[in-house]
C-alpha cells in the first residue's frame, strides 16, 4: 500500500499599520495628545509582538521547507511562547515533528490546535497521519473522519482511511473510502493501487488486476516495480493474469 504523505501545513501573515502625528500643538493639545500616546502605546506594543509571532511564524515555516526540523521546532515554540493560540504554529509544529517520527509528540500538539480550534481539517488529517504511523489504525479513522467531516473533498485523507481500514481487514469501508477519493479526482492512481491491495487480500484476482491495471496505466514503472515485492499480493501472485501486468 502507499500513503499519501501531505501535511497540509498552514501559514497566515497578520500585518498592523500604525501612524503618527505632527508634533507641534498648543498646550491643550498637548494635554490631549500625552492622553493619546498612552492610548497609543499598547498598540505599538501589541504590534510589535504580533510581527515578532509572525516572523517566528515564517521562520519556522522556512526551516520546515529546507527539513531543518529541530530548528523549525525552535522557531515554532517562540512563537507559541509569546501567542500560545496561534493554531497554525502548532499545527506546523507538529508536522516539524512528525518528519521527525515523534509522532505521540506530534498527535499532543495536533491536540493543542485542535482544542484552539475545532474545524481544522489538517490538523484532524495530520493527527491521523501519525497516529497511522503508530498502527493505531482504529484512532486514525475517526481522525481522518473528522477531517472529512469538515472538509468532504479532500480525497488525501479519503486514501489514507482506506489503507487504516484495510490493515483493520475492513475491507468493503476499504475499498468504499477509495472509491471517493476516485470521485473526487479520477486520475488518483493511488487510489486505485491501494483499492487493488485491498482486493488482492481478498484474493479477488479479477478486480485486483482491474485496479492495478488502471494504476499502472496513470503511473506505469512505479506500480509495476512496487507490485512485484508488495506483500499485499502475496495472495495472487502466481497468477498468470497478475503476472502479466508487471512484465
Amino acid at each position: 500500500m502507499v500513503v499519501w504523505r501531505d501535511l497540509g501545513a498552514t501559514s497566515l501573515l497578520a500585518l498592523l499599520i500604525v501612524s503618527c502625528s505632527d508634533g507641534r500643538n498648543s498646550a491643550g493639545e498637548m494635554s490631549k495628545q500625552v492622553v493619546q500616546k498612552t492610548n497609543v502605546s499598547p498598540l505599538l506594543t501589541e504590534a510589535y509582538e504580533t510581527q515578532k509571532v509572525e516572523d517566528y511564524f515564517q521562520q519556522g515555516n522556512n526551516f520546515l521547507e529546507l527539513h531543518r526540523y529541530n530548528e523549525a521546532i525552535a522557531s515554532y515554540d517562540k512563537a507559541i511562547a509569546i501567542k500560545p493560540d496561534k493554531y497554525e504554529a502548532w499545527i506546523n509544529q507538529g508536522n516539524a515533528l512528525t518528519a521527525l517520527q515523534r509522532y505521540q509528540d506530534a498527535i499532543a500538539t495536533y491536540d493543542k490546535a485542535i482544542a484552539i480550534k475545532k474545524d481544522l481539517h489538517s490538523a484532524w488529517y495530520n493527527r491521523g497521519n501519525a497516529l497511522t504511523a503508530l498502527h493505531l489504525y482504529e484512532d486514525a479513522v475517526v481522525a481522518y473522519k473528522k477531517a472529512i467531516a469538515i472538509k468532504p473533498d479532500k480525497y488525501e485523507a479519503w486514501i489514507n482511511q482506506g489503507i487504516a481500514l484495510t490493515k483493520l481487514a475492513r475491507y468493503t469501508e476499504a475499498i468504499a473510502a477509495y472509491d471517493k477519493a476516485i470521485a473526487i479526482h479520477p486520475k488518483n492512481h493511488e487510489a486505485y493501487y491501494n483499492k487493488a491491495c485491498s482486493y488482492a487480500l481478498q484474493n479477488n484476482i479479477e478486480l485486483t488486476t482491474e485496479n492495478l491495471q488502471k494504476a499502472i496505466k496513470l503511473y506505469p514503472n512505479k506500480y509495476q516495480q512496487l507490485a512485484k515485492s508488495d506483500p499485499d499480493f502475496d495472495k495472487v501472485r502466481r497468477d498468470k493474469r497478475f503476472r502479466e501486468l508487471l512484465q
